[in-house]
């Protein structure tokens, strides 16, 4: 960025990106409590079997990478799941410093349960699909450029 651009910054709470993407953050959480309270789960766990759903099967690292999570946040939160009954962890028989996540019959069940949530989340409010795809454009592109620059 160049030195003009960065004195156009202000400090204003409603200035800052990270603070716009905050509070967008909690009131979706808001909307999410309720029907994931339903399933017994919190919004990590939630997005955690997403994953899982769309491919089982996977390394910690790998599951890891794919939700933004560290291993100091994940490994609880998969003995949490595994305590719940919808996912096992076993070592790789090909290279025991691997562990594999896999979904039990009861983590597969729960996705018919979930299927409704996309639809049920936005449905009081005034978003609609558009809006929606949109913003997940926009949010991936800026996402995209920050992986690209090495930012994350």
């Amino acid at each position: 960025m160049s030195e003009t651009n960065n004195t156009s910054i202000s400090l204003k709470l409603d200035d800052q990106l990270c603070f716009a993407f905050y509070a967008c953050s909690r009131g979706i959480m808001k909307l999410y409590r309720p029907l994931l309270q339903e399933l017994g789960l919190t919004y990590t766990q939630y997005i955690t079997l997403l994953a899982l759903w769309e491919q089982d099967a996977v390394t910690v690292k790998e599951l890891g990478s794919r939700l933004f999570l560290d291993s100091g946040t994940l490994t609880p939160l998969l003995k949490k799941l595994e305590a719940m009954g919808l996912l096992s962890r076993t070592r790789d028989p090909k290279d025991e410093r691997n562990v594999i996540i896999t979904l039990t019959g009861k983590g597969q069940e729960l996705r018919h349960q979930a299927k409704e949530i996309p639809c049920k989340i936005y449905q009081d409010t005034k978003v609609n699909p558009e809006d929606v795809q949109a913003q997940l454009a926009q949010i991936r592109g800026f996402l995209h450029k920050l992986e690209s620059d090495g930012a994350l």
